[in-house]
């Protein structure tokens, strides 16, 4: 009974820090501080990065070490065995259009094992390969709910256009929990990650769990895996960003409303702020990132140098103008900034030159693409269709 008191105590006081930050935070652009970024394309010892060998050789590993080892912590790959096993416990929602396959993913390393849970619709019309939507799902399973909550995760939309769609939940593999996040495939499969600074947190076990994801679309021929596309929401939306980068198998990324250790650049200190994301939630980041509560300018990198990690693959950033927590004009500049990567590295025309506030419709095009509705903090068929959208685009070319 102590215990639950004690779990309740600390639940109702983020809950309290969290809503008086949002009160707190600064939304005033005029506060944002004058900002130097640092550039992709320089590299540790000075090195001008300007051909792709040298951008895939040298820089984009050094950006990526960076984000492990101060932001995100290690995504370790290695283990003993993988199995695949269907398994028959929901009931599905569309009987009618879609097949559903519920799939046990169990890992084995030095003698122990871990098992998620992947739930997947297919169209029941159709052959395949199927291309493949898959979302990192952060909002648990319920009664209420069900397997699928309408229009956060359009399946029937997705299915009625001929895709397959997928999901896992986070629950089963890292509780989204500080007291308990560890509970996951970091005790059973990487305890040495917990003593580390850099370690493995939530984020970097819904990476983790993406990557086994994507593991299982590729032994099976009903996936087309060269057309897929990961997709993420709020911290969930940050996780793809990081999966996506750490994982060249996915041809396309999306990050919707994703905020402060997402998309938005952090150092404009807009909505929530390193050390708000700290101090709210310390289990998903590495604990080298509280070293840059309130010091974002001391960072070594910004999130505009993730969204370069994506490329040659094509990436879309998503907003909502009622959604000023997650900072909407830094995940776009975030985005002008980051996607310069395809035009200076791969020569590929990728341009956003509208000011934030000019825009006024979806910008899609190939490669990058980036869009803000009107609404609160939600993954809405709005923003879906822009999904589909865009990535019918970048497949037109791929069998």
């Amino acid at each position: 009974m102590a215990f639950k008191t004690n779990l309740i105590l600390f639940i109702l006081l983020v809950n309290y820090s969290f809503s008086m930050a949002q009160h707190n935070a600064n939304y005033d652009e005029s506060k944002v501080p004058d900002i130097t970024l640092p550039d992709p394309f320089v590299s540790l010892r000075g090195k001008l990065i300007s051909t792709q060998q040298d951008w895939e050789e040298i820089r984009r590993p050094e950006i990526l070490d960076l984000f492990r080892e101060y932001v995100y912590g290690n995504v370790p790959t290695d283990f003993d065995q993988i199995s695949f096993s269907e398994v028959q416990e929901g009931q599905n929602p569309y009987p009618e259009k879609a097949l559903l396959k519920e799939v046990n993913i169990t890992v084995s390393r030095k003698g122990k094992s871990h098992t998620m849970r992947l739930n997947v619709f297919l169209p029941k019309n159709g052959d395949g390969p199927f291309p493949i939507f898959f979302l990192v799902n952060h909002r648990a399973e319920n009664e209420e709910v069900g397997l699928v909550e309408e229009g956060y995760w359009s399946v029937s939309e997705l299915i009625d256009r001929g895709y397959a769609t997928a999901s896992f939940h986070g629950e089963t593999v890292a509780p989204d929990d500080a007291e308990r996040f560890s509970e996951g495939i970091l005790t059973t499969l990487y305890p040495e990650e917990l003593g580390k600074a850099d370690g493995m947190r939530t984020f970097g076990a819904w990476a983790w769990a993406a990557m086994r994801a994507m593991d299982y679309f590729e032994q099976d021929p009903l996936y087309n895996t060269r057309k897929s596309a990961l997709i993420g929401h709020s911290r969930s939306g940050k996780t793809a960003l990081w999966a996506g980068a750490n994982d060249p198998r996915w041809s396309v990324v999306y990050s919707n409303e994703s905020g402060c250790g997402g998309a938005a650049i952090s150092r404009r200190k807009y909505g929530e702020t390193v050390a708000v994301i700290n101090s709210s939630f310390p289990h998903w980041f590495a604990d080298n990132f509280k070293a840059y509560n309130a010091q974002e300018e001391t960072l070594p990198v910004d999130q505009h140098m993730l969204a370069a990690l994506i490329a040659p693959r094509a990436l879309y950033f998503a907003s909502a103008r009622g959604d000023q927590w997650a900072d909407p004009k830094g995940e776009y500049i975030s985005m002008q900034l980051g996607s310069r990567v395809y035009s200076e590295i791969y020569q590929q025309e990728v341009t956003f030159p509208l000011a934030f506030e000019e825009i006024a419709s979806p910008i899609i095009q190939p490669f990058a693409g980036y869009h803000i509705r009107d609404g609160k903090h939600n993954l809405t068929w709005e923003d879906w269709k822009n999904f589909i959208d865009f990535a019918e685009i970048q497949w037109k070319q791929i069998r």
